[in-house]
């Protein structure tokens, strides 16, 4: 067995008791991000577009993340980005407050198409997803859970179902404005009861949170719970999200801005990539080199 650097005895050590930080802080607006008053959480329903996509997990330094990153890149060197097809279990916990959409009750239809949208998302990757179960649970508590918060600890240690390589959906109504927020793949063994990915139920398609109601919330998710950082990681630093065929970008894209440019010779910003902030219908794809993450952190982790 090859003997481990330095740099990746430390990743290891500071994986099993932190995970990965999602990058960017989503509450610090970016500067072509929409102004948005506060928003209580059940007024997330009646506001036409929710704030933003978002990822729970601890935020690790500068240093810390490289250490990461350096463990992640020496897997890839091995090979550890290759390997067969993938089918992933997805177990769907509808979280609601009353019977019908408009209190979180999303039909089956819509889990449906949601599972069709991230199968066509990922078309291009070696994971596809499965519908394995859908359960219901009415908690007015949970149903308004936060990040990190005892609410989301409670329903998912109740819920959650299978191991490290099925995948968990919480739908609900979540407090703070978010869309949605995932866990990473190098935070399992630490957290396996954590693990997983909540989404605002009407995110899902046929919601009513226009232009987020088109199931790409879930694919944005997804692709943290399967190793993504944002496109918009670190600014115009290359390097920021790990992968070489994405664009430099400043900040987060709103809307859908095609010939936005935020980084001075670093190309048009990825604002069609699903790990950006654009609108559901502006997404359509991943890149060859977030692919090849993906599978490397599901390889190593999952």
């Amino acid at each position: 067995m090859r003997a481990r650097t330095c740099a990746e005895v430390f990743a290891l050590v500071l994986i099993a008791a932190l995970g990965v930080a999602c990058g960017a802080d989503p509450s610090t607006p970016a500067e072509d991000a929409p102004a948005v008053a506060d928003v209580e959480p059940e007024q997330v329903e009646a506001t036409p577009a929710p704030l933003r996509r978002g990822c729970a997990t601890v935020e690790l330094s500068d240093v810390e993340k490289e250490a990461v990153e350096q463990f992640v890149r020496s897997r890839m060197a091995l090979g550890f980005s290759v390997g067969a097809a993938v089918e992933i279990p997805v177990h769907v916990h509808v979280i609601n407050k009353g019977i019908g959409v408009s209190n979180g009750d999303v039909t089956d239809g819509m889990i449906a198409e949601q599972i069709e949208v991230l199968n066509e998302a990922y078309a291009n990757t070696r994971f596809s997803f499965t519908l394995a179960s859908v359960d219901r649970t009415r908690n007015a508590t949970w149903y308004t859970m936060s990040s990190g918060s005892s609410a989301e600890r409670q329903a998912k240690a109740a819920l959650r179902i299978g191991g490290s390589d099925h995948l968990n959906i919480y739908t609900a109504n979540p407090g703070g404005g978010l869309l949605g927020w995932a866990t990473f793949p190098s935070s399992y063994a630490a957290r396996p009861t954590d693990d997983g990915v909540v989404l605002l139920h009407s995110t899902l398609p046929g919601g009513n949170a226009a232009p987020y109601n088109e199931g790409d919330t879930g694919t944005h998710e997804v692709g943290h719970w399967l190793g993504l950082f944002h496109t918009f990681e670190g600014g115009c630093n290359k390097s920021g999200d790990g992968v070489a065929d994405t664009a430099s970008e400043r900040s987060a894209a709103y809307g859908c801005p095609l010939n936005r440019d935020s980084c001075r010779g670093g190309g048009l910003d990825p604002v069609q990539n699903f790990m950006d902030y654009t609108d559901d219908s502006c997404m359509d794809g991943f890149t060859a080199g977030q692919a090849e993450r993906m599978s490397a952190h599901w390889n190593t982790y999952r």
